[in-house]
């Protein structure tokens, strides 16, 4: 079978089911896993699917509405969550931006944390009234309802008057050679505002999002300190970001 029409038989399948396996398709064409695996790389770079453990799924279509995301990969959100943990220290003050994978990392803070945290995220309100020794500081700005955050002139101000000790920040697409992107010029604003007033900034990316980028870039990965995703610290997968300054977690 020739590979463009392995490429059409990937694509057709996921059509049908959403999301197919290595094993499943490798028996299908009657080709080795590897023959596969390499398959859906090449799909995956040219943005027809997203890969995920163990074989492919539709691409993750960005941006999805904030309800719609916070289903999506919840498994892999969760991983990312828990590696977050190590990095949020009692006394700290911390940015948290928009996204749902934010509200995970929130959900695993242990319940005694003394924090503060200050938060474009309107969905962290009911996460973080739980935690009875946190401050909660919500920025103001215009609510973008589609990202469940507040954005803006306002939103930059605000967040401009702190230092925080730790920047917890969401993505969209992670590259290593072009770096850490967004889908809203609103959101690359505040998330850049954050970074210049953050001594350590954490980027948050499942593996749907590696070696990816979108149109708007909010930074160069030289202007991050630690990378958090889903995958195994040693996972060939991010290979090409091991020659960078990011620590890979």
């Amino acid at each position: 079978m020739l590979r463009e029409e392995r490429f059409e038989l990937i694509l057709s399948q996921l059509k049908k089911k959403n999301k197919v396996k290595f094993e499943d398709l490798a028996l299908a064409m009657h080709v080795s896993e590897d023959t596969v695996r390499r398959d859906i790389e090449q799909l995956h770079r040219n943005g027809l699917l997203s890969k995920v453990r163990g074989g492919a799924m539709l691409r993750e279509k960005d941006p999805l509405s904030f309800h719609d995301r916070q289903s999506f990969l919840a498994n892999e959100k969760n991983i990312i969550a828990l590696k977050a943990q190590q990095f949020i220290k009692d006394g700290m003050t911390v940015f948290m931006d928009g996204g749902t994978t934010i509200g995970a990392v929130a959900n695993y803070m242990p319940l005694d944390i003394r924090l503060r945290v200050i938060t474009n995220n309107t969905s962290l309100i009911p996460v973080l009234s739980k935690f009875k020794r946190v401050e909660l500081i919500l920025l103001g700005g215009i609510y973008d309802n589609d990202l469940a955050v507040t954005t803006g002139a306002t939103t930059c101000n605000e967040a401009s008057q702190f230092i925080a000790d730790l920047f917890i920040m969401g993505t969209c697409a992670v590259d290593a050679e072009f770096g850490a992107f967004a889908t809203s010029i609103t959101d690359v604003e505040t998330k850049r505002t954050m970074i210049k007033s953050s001594k350590k900034i954490i980027a948050l990316a499942n593996q749907n999002k590696l070696r990816r980028t979108e149109p708007l870039k909010i930074c160069d990965l030289l202007d991050i300190d630690i990378l958090i995703t889903d995958l195994a610290s040693g996972d060939q997968e991010l290979d090409s970001l091991r020659n960078l300054s990011v620590q890979i977690v």
